[in-house]
């Protein structure tokens, strides 16, 4: 078993991108997320909202909490290598 596979990902939701470690991030790639849009009158934080295996999934995890997956923008987590 891979170290990357023991990281729960659910648990990274509220955590910025830039802030995960290397078994972190690893354990993100391939997997999508969601950040919600800037714009001047939100000025969100950029922390991950959703993890998903495809947008679709992202979009189901926001709509079962209530956001509107309208309001984010969905990124592909590349491997740092």
């Amino acid at each position: 078993m891979s170290v990357f596979t023991i990281v729960d990902t659910g648990k990274l939701i509220g955590r910025e991108v830039e802030g995960l470690n290397f078994v972190e991030r690893s354990a993100l790639a391939g997997k999508w997320i969601a950040l919600e849009i800037y714009t001047p009158k939100t000025i969100p934080l950029k922390r991950i909202v959703a993890v998903g295996d495809s947008v679709a999934d992202c979009a189901r995890q926001l709509n079962a909490r209530g956001p509107d997956p309208a309001r984010f923008e969905f990124s592909r987590v590349n491997p740092l290598f």
